[in-house]
């Protein structure tokens, strides 16, 4: 370790964010990262102790006590080059992951968690302005092609490794750009999509073939999920063309609110609201793109979604912003001795709360009021657990006005009609049913076919993506050549 009493002579540095008056202007990113001397003090707090649990804790098993040890030492080079040999894409985590992390740390039992995700992003900033982040074509060629469909952290990341394998590969995007809910679902406030592009432009050095507007398999008529594409594959044809699909997609389908009054104009899924904003930012012309300019905006759910609503109705210039949570509010400080090394239910402020958002916990949606067809408030009552049960609270109903509803209450599955076209065993949750074990992990019921990210595991986290899509690579790999070097 850097210094033996670094944790006992430095306090935890959090990265700081650009002034809320200011950031509310633009969609730039609002995170300042750690400069060079804070990042190695805060790397010097490391214990670099017996049993770190920051590596299990870490979903992609960053090896952070190193990193963290190269960082105190200014041994950035090496720090990249620990960073990278087990995560593809440190500035996708190093800026949205929750940082479990940091949770598991030793440290956090008695005092403030090492800023372990401050540090990979300071890392992995500092890489890409020395141009250590090069491409790494393969030596040699397999002859083997392989399909990834999905180009979101998952999809991108197996595409990565399979091509450094020696296959050559074709990663299908239905949308319009790469990126998946990296590009449509995270505001440009968090991450700018610079990361994702030149990330594209370092995989097609290494042998990639991007194809966007390509729909394989089909969607529902009256899907709502986002979908640009300007021609579609069958599933038949893919297994016809390459050696193994691999289908990387996400959980797309929304949890929806079923209430009367639902189908009021003004009420829309948080996805049919962010990725708008998102091609705007990009440069693109958008016809009838939601706004909550001037409106009263209610965004039910109170996890990261919603948290993006809420900053990109602030930015378009809301007259209010009040959020729900169904749940209670949790304490603002969790009981560490009992839910170390655990990720601990507590009160979590994001910064696009920081800009001005009300916050009702443990509220429920009775039903949406309308005029001439469109959405003017909601009825909501209070509720409360007892028994094990949620019950509503006698008395506590209230009405509330509102312009614009966004149901941001998270995703219940993959698209069911993509897995039925390809004929692909659900588990019970609408997932791709898939194991993740050692030997033939990852392989559908379909032969040649495999399935990682959300769409096996459902709605989770950019890193659970990227820890999936590099152990699916490993098995397409084995699969195609009987064994294989690249790492789980």
């Amino acid at each position: 370790m850097g210094k033996i009493t670094g944790f006992m002579e430095f306090e935890r540095i959090e990265e700081g964010y650009t002034p809320v008056a200011e950031r509310l202007k633009n969609y730039k990113e609002i995170v300042i990262g750690l400069d060079e001397g804070q990042a190695v003090k805060q790397a010097t707090r490391c214990m670099d102790c017996g049993t770190p649990f920051c590596n299990s804790g870490c979903p992609v098993n960053n090896i952070i006590p190193d990193f963290n040890d190269m960082v105190s030492r200014n041994d950035w080079k090496n720090a990249i080059d620990t960073l990278h040999s087990t995560n593809n894409f440190p500035e996708f985590t190093g800026r949205i992951c929750p940082a479990p992390c940091e949770a598991a740390c030793t440290l956090n039992v008695s005092d403030e968690a090492v800023g372990i995700k401050s540090i990979e992003h300071a890392i992995i900033d500092r890489a890409w302005a020395e141009g250590w982040v090069k491409p790494r074509p393969a030596r040699h060629k397999t002859g083997k092609k392989v399909a990834v469909v999905g180009s979101g952290p998952a999809g991108m990341a197996a595409a990565q490794q399979l091509a450094r394998a020696g296959h050559d590969v074709t990663l299908f995007e239905k949308n319009d750009r790469v990126g998946g809910l990296l590009r449509y679902g995270i505001p440009d406030f968090k991450m700018e999509k610079i990361h994702i592009d030149r990330r594209v432009e370092q995989m097609k050095a290494e042998g990639v073939t991007f194809r966007t507007g390509v729909m394989v398999g089909s969607l529902a008529k009256n899907s709502k999920v986002t979908n640009w594409a300007k021609e579609t594959i069958t599933p038949e044809q893919l297994r016809q063309d390459f050696d193994a699909v691999l289908l990387t997609g996400g959980a797309e389908q929304s949890r929806d609110l079923a209430v009367p009054g639902r189908e009021l104009d003004g009420v829309h899924f948080a996805m049919e609201f962010l990725p708008l904003q998102n091609k705007v930012n990009a440069g693109d012309k958008v016809k009838g793109q939601l706004l909550a300019a001037g409106k009263h905006v209610i965004v039910i759910g109170g996890g990261d979604t919603g948290s993006d609503c809420v900053g990109t109705s602030n930015r378009h210039g809301a007259a209010s912003v009040t959020q729900f949570e169904l749940m209670p509010q949790p304490p603002a400080e969790e009981n560490r001795p009992m839910t170390w090394p655990y990720w601990p239910v507590k009160l979590r402020t994001s910064s696009s709360h920081d800009e001005g958002c009300e916050r009702e916990f443990a509220i429920s949606t009775k039903q949406l009021i309308g005029d001439k067809g469109r959405v003017t408030g909601l009825t909501t009552v209070r509720v409360e657990w007892q028994g094990g049960k949620m019950v509503e609270v006698a008395g506590s109903e209230q009405t509330l006005k509102a312009d614009l509803v966004l149901l941001a209450m998270g995703f219940v599955s993959p698209v069911a009609s993509v897995l039925e076209s390809f004929g692909i065993d659900k588990d019970s949750r609408g997932n791709a049913k898939a194991s993740a074990d050692f030997i033939g992990g990852y392989a559908t019921n379909v032969p040649k076919v495999f399935a990682a990210g959300d769409i096996r595991r459902g709605q989770s986290l950019v890193v659970w993506a990227i820890r999936e899509g590099r152990q699916a690579a490993r098995s397409v790999d084995e699969f195609l050549m009987g064994y294989s070097d690249l790492p789980r």
